[in-house]
């Protein structure tokens, strides 16, 4: 298959999808495509298994690149990979076994949602986002919702379970606005480089700085909590 191709097959499950990232992992020696004489890539099933592999374990379970070469290079000698390799969807961890990096992607790509789509797809009320809004936690852009919007009431609409509400998260969006502020300088350089495979760098960057931010908050509530749990 050639490259466009490919990219026609993996859009149906992954439609955020691009060739900049498909070369961005070759660029990584994730997946290795036979070149023609002429120089086009060939993909062929087992590349694009590969490929599925690759993609459903950052998208599910939140694993840095450096992580699924070795889950791939276990496979490629015919070992099962650590942790039994990549589920239909990742299970709950202790702190120390959190994802190192991950793609924090949702499966929804460049969404535009309405209110009622955020609403029942994060199954909270239209007063609990209205909440988010009045916090700073969402924002609609030109009238409709992004797939991160989306991803914060799930996670939201999940701690109201525990009695927890919008207004006790007001000092997230400060917390997050401050990381923003430290991560744009790591970024910024990566992100001034030209061509599309530095762009795919500078988004894989991000992410592993999401994905250590997460392990330093949990291990920190954890901490902080030791006592009362008696541990």
């Amino acid at each position: 298959m050639s490259i466009g191709e490919v990219l026609a097959h993996l859009r149906a499950d992954f439609p955020d999808m691009t060739i900049s990232k498909l070369r961005f992992l070759e660029s990584e020696g994730l997946v290795e495509p036979e070149r023609t004489a002429s120089g086009y890539r060939k993909y062929s099933w087992d590349d694009v298994a590969r490929l599925t592999y690759i993609l459903t374990a950052q998208r599910d379970h939140y694993l840095p690149l450096r992580v699924i070469r070795e889950h791939l290079a276990s496979m490629d000698e015919g070992r099962m990979p650590p942790g039994g390799g990549v589920s239909a969807r990742p299970p709950l961890v202790a702190v120390d076994e959190l994802p190192t990096a991950g793609d924090f992607d949702t499966g929804y790509g460049d969404a535009r949602l309405s209110r009622a789509e955020v609403a029942d797809r994060a199954q909270i009320s239209d007063a609990q986002l209205r909440d988010l809004e009045q916090y700073g936690l969402v924002a609609a852009r030109s009238g409709y919702y992004d797939a991160d919007a989306l991803e914060i009431a799930k996670v939201v609409g999940q701690l109201a379970r525990f009695g927890v509400e919008p207004r006790h998260l007001r000092a997230y969006r400060s917390a997050a606005d401050r990381e923003i502020g430290l991560f744009e300088q790591v970024v910024a350089p990566l992100a001034r480089q030209r061509g599309p495979e530095a762009h795919a760098r500078a988004a894989e960057t991000v992410r592993e700085l999401a994905a250590l931010s997460l392990r330093l908050h949990a291990a920190l509530v954890q901490a902080g909590l030791r006592d009362q749990l008696g541990r």
